[in-house]
């Protein structure tokens, strides 16, 4: 048998280290793991951020200063000759300008800058017809590409060689010492087409991007190099360490969550709520609200974001106790729904509807009462976001893990369970930095699911009852019903909601 042709290795070596790289909002972290999932030691890091309005920024010096120190503090006591690779993630639509030698030119416009509203719209003129093909429609302002026309609309003059970086590409590029390509998963938002794997010159051309400003893209899990000399003093990471294409954060949680059979889906809960699943074929949403990653092989990765979640609680209860709130709530029956949007400006998953402002259906006379009309909304916000996907043809009945903050809460895992009517998984360890320390182990020539499989362990899984799932049904009916007659969720997506409940 050719060396072309023979099958790679069942799993990682155990013996192995990866290391996963994980920036995000508020800090920057690092966690070791081996070949068997044991993780061997983490860091972290903070970040400041600065806001003014609808712009949020961040200084690029900072990720990498952050970053080198948790990769020195974490690897204080790992035995430098275990080290076999690494991969970075960062927040998604996160980008810089920077000269030919890697130096930032401009800040870090963050994921949820909102200032390129305007280039928004001609974004979406210029690139419409490719928009529509990837399955997303069109490109909202926070997206990459609407922010870097805004930042070469307003730059007096550029010096010879700028160009753009996504949030990894400044920390691959100091880790190599040189510049190395972008992955996939973060070139998405900028406009990459993924079907055709390459950047849609003309669009490009036809918004001023000038040529050679964007970098190479290849898909996570290539690798792009190996850690130089200089990194290797300022991490520690050992030189020679290969370095692995990434992803995003939403993806690299999926990843670490092992939501990846065709079907299987990682419900991340946070301060709003973030579906990622596994698709043998791409999802296209006539309404935008839904769009595709590429994912290992010829897979892809659907997934949507809500403006909905946990930091309702935060918005709603501040300062209370959450752990003596949910006692007493779980010791209720009330069938009051609230609706969860965390803040103003709208909801975007599963529906897209900027008008849309929380509400609350049934009586809650007590704070607990209201605490958990809370719970049950995002739970049957979260049957929705199944529900619609399923209504655009994505597979939604493989293995469902639930992460995030919110997944702590034992009682509100139960609750989502049985609303949902189906398991769930709860993964032992499920962030970022341990999804790109599995991705990085498929240097070793294992496939992504067998490194899953090897490395990602579950803590725990939940049944639902089908007694409390019956009992839930009519709460949920109610919800789609108002959403509805406010006009926000279309009446296609509801009937099919409708016709899935009745099953």
């Amino acid at each position: 048998m050719s060396d072309l042709h023979r099958p790679g290795p069942a799993a990682p070596a155990p013996d192995g280290v990866w290391l996963g790289l994980d920036l995000g909002t508020q800090s920057a972290r690092c966690a070791a793991v081996d070949g068997t999932g044991q993780v061997l030691a983490t860091a972290a890091r903070p970040l400041t951020s600065r806001r003014d309005g609808n712009r949020h920024e961040q200084d690029p010096e900072e990720w990498w200063r952050a970053l080198a120190a948790a990769c020195r503090d974490a690897l204080a006591d790992v035995d430098p000759r275990r080290i076999r690779g690494l991969a970075v993630d960062g927040t998604s639509g996160t980008i810089l300008l920077a000269d030919a030698h890697g130096t930032p030119l401009t800040p870090g416009l963050m994921y949820d800058d909102g200032r390129a509203a305007e280039q928004a719209t001609a974004v979406n003129t210029a690139g419409a017809a490719v928009w529509q093909e990837l399955g997303y429609r069109s490109m909202q302002p926070s997206w990459a590409l609407p922010k870097l026309v805004s930042v070469l609309a307003g730059a007096a003059r550029l010096p010879a060689g700028a160009r753009l970086l996504h949030q990894t590409d400044l920390i691959t590029w100091r880790l190599a010492g040189r510049q190395v390509a972008a992955d996939a998963g973060h070139a998405l938002k900028t406009g990459y087409h993924l079907v055709e794997e390459r950047w849609p010159d003309r669009v490009m051309v036809e918004l001023g991007v000038p040529e050679g400003m964007l970098p190479e893209v290849v898909r996570p899990g290539s690798v792009l190099g190996s850690v130089c000399a200089e990194a290797a003093g300022a991490t520690g990471i050992p030189e020679g360490t290969a370095i692995v294409a990434g992803t995003t954060d939403g993806c690299a949680a999926q990843i670490g969550a092992g939501a990846l059979a065709p079907g299987a889906w990682n419900s991340v809960l946070g301060t709003t709520l973030v579906l990622k699943g596994s698709s043998p074929h791409l999802v296209r949403d006539p309404a935008g609200v839904v769009y595709c990653h590429r994912g290992p092989g010829d897979s892809w990765l659907p997934g949507g974001a809500s403006s909905s979640g946990a930091g309702v609680l935060a918005r709603r209860f501040p300062g209370a106790d959450l752990d003596a709130l949910t006692a007493r709530a779980a010791a209720l029956d009330p069938d009051a729904v609230a609706y969860p949007l965390v803040a103003g400006g709208g909801e975007r998953f599963p529906f897209r509807a900027p008008d849309a402002e929380p509400f609350l259906l049934g009586h809650a006379p007590t704070r607990a009462a209201e605490f958990h009309a809370c719970l049950l909304g995002v739970a049957c916000l979260e049957r929705l976001c199944f529900d619609y996907l399923d209504h655009l043809g994505a597979p939604v009945g493989g293995p469902l893990t639930l992460t995030g903050g919110g997944a702590r809460n034992a009682y509100w895992c139960q609750l989502r369970a049985d609303v949902l009517g189906r398991p769930v998984r709860l993964p032992a360890q499920a962030e970022g930095a341990i999804g790109m320390a599995v991705l990085a182990a498929t240097s070793s020539g294992v496939g992504l699911q067998e490194a899953a499989a090897a490395m990602v362990r579950t803590d725990r899984e939940l049944t639902p009852g089908p007694e409390r799932t019956a009992r839930w049904a009519p709460v949920y009916l109610r919800f789609i019903d108002e959403l509805t007659r406010r006009g926000w969720l279309g009446r296609a997506v509801a009937d099919h909601a409708r016709r899935r409940a009745a099953q």
